[in-house]
């Protein structure tokens, strides 16, 4: 029986010559990532196993990015916590303020994740690194203490959904429209446990970053991880940020599947989701008339160069509604120092919006952004649940940077062809 990508990757990691869905292994990791909120509850485990130091100090990434410049005396000492552990240990990827970005666009940018790892983080969306063709998964803080004292973590080998892409994306459509189609389509438990693989003639259409995008909301449907196979385009992108050397693995001809979805990507129309579930989703053309009080523009999902510039040429020459707040987050340092060398930052500032320095910030309610009683906010962040962004009254609504950046300019939800 054939193996899918997946499959292939963590056989390769257990030392063994194949593995098959539900088999438990114990695999070697590439890398163990931490951020401010999760790494130190591994640091305190870490400490009751009286372990000498870690498996490997170039193998484990800990970011502040959460709540980083700290918004109070908590977050401060979360962050002193990990400073001291990292300094201790002399963890060479270690990312404070100044160096600092959104983990899951700063990890790639830094060469840190290629093909073929094997990557835990303590955060639900490590998925994203199957953008580059790793097998990447969250885990809890106890797993990642466990990864970073032993440099090994057990898994259940997933099995897998495979969806093929076709078509070429019309004008507007991007990664997370994508995403948030497949997502209404099969609903947040439909991938459960399960790895997500992207395959088809369509993927040579979409960027590395709607890759990047597509992955990082596998965990949103419910999925162990999300994979795309490698190509061209990653192999560059891997040679220009990386040193590493790295393995490319293909799932085998009779590779086994759950189920397998067709989407013709030239079908597909902007599409928002609606509170309270990122599984509520509408096209542009369904949504009615939804006024809101906010946007944000960023995270670990739409932070990137190609979601800056799409909002940048939406935003370009208008002004953002009055009485609106837009936030603008890019999601690292080297993102936000091109943002403003290429002219972004005078647009969105001239329109009306703020940019903040690199945080996830508002996405999980943290600062720079949270939602009073009754609020509404379109937001290219990954999650809309309950009380997600604030008050638990207030309604979060998930969309790309296009129609982010549009509804910034009407003050309703609307497509960027509504203002362009």
């Amino acid at each position: 029986m054939g193996m899918t990508m997946t499959q292939k990757i963590l056989a390769a990691h257990a030392g063994l010559e194949s593995v098959q869905a539900g088999q438990l292994i114990e695999a070697e990791l590439d890398l163990v990532l931490g951020n401010d909120i999760t790494s130190p509850v591994a640091i305190h485990e870490i400490d009751k196993m009286k372990v000498d130091g870690v498996f490997h100090k170039d193998k484990i990434a800990l970011v502040m990015d959460h709540f980083v410049p700290n918004k109070d005396i908590k977050s401060a000492q979360h962050c002193k916590c990990v400073r001291e552990f990292a300094c201790k240990n002399e963890i060479s990827n270690f990312y404070d303020v100044g160096e600092m970005g959104i983990e899951h666009a700063l990890l790639p940018e830094k060469g840190l994740t290629v093909a073929g790892d094997v990557i835990i983080g303590a955060d639900s969306h490590t998925c994203t690194y199957g953008a580059l063709g790793a097998f990447s998964t969250g885990v809890g803080s106890t797993d990642m203490a466990a990864g970073m004292a032993t440099g090994k973590a057990w898994f259940k080998v997933p099995s897998a959904l495979k969806f093929v892409l076709t078509g070429k994306p019309a004008k507007w459509i991007s990664g997370k429209d994508i995403i948030l189609h497949i997502i209404g389509m099969i609903g947040v438990d439909g991938a459960l446990y399960k790895s997500m693989e992207f395959t088809g003639d369509g993927i040579q259409y979409l960027s590395m970053d709607d890759r990047l995008t597509i992955a990082n909301m596998a965990i949103e449907a419910g999925g162990k991880n999300g994979i795309f196979p490698v190509d061209d385009l990653t192999r560059a992108y891997m040679k220009e940020h990386s040193k590493r050397p790295f393995v490319e693995y293909e799932a085998d001809e009779d590779a086994e599947y759950d189920a397998t979805y067709t989407i013709d990507l030239s079908t597909l129309k902007p599409t928002v989701s609606f509170p309270h579930l990122p599984e509520n989703t509408r096209t542009i053309d369904e949504v009615g008339d939804v006024a809101i009080d906010q946007v944000v523009i960023g995270s670990c999902t739409n932070g990137r160069m190609d979601d800056l510039r799409i909002a940048a040429k939406v935003l370009e020459g208008k002004k953002v509604k009055k009485g609106l707040r837009v936030i603008v987050i890019p999601a690292t340092q080297k993102i936000y120092l091109q943002a403003m060398e290429e002219g972004l930052l005078r647009t969105f500032i001239e329109a009306g919006a703020i940019v903040s320095t690199p945080t996830c910030g508002p996405c999980l309610g943290g600062y720079m952004g949270v939602l009073a009683e009754g609020e509404r906010c379109v937001s290219t962040t990954n999650r809309n649940f309950v009380g997600r962004m604030g008050h638990v009254d207030s309604e979060v609504y998930l969309a790309s940077p296009a129609v982010a950046a549009a509804s910034a300019i009407t003050g309703k939800i609307s497509g960027p062809e509504e203002v362009m």
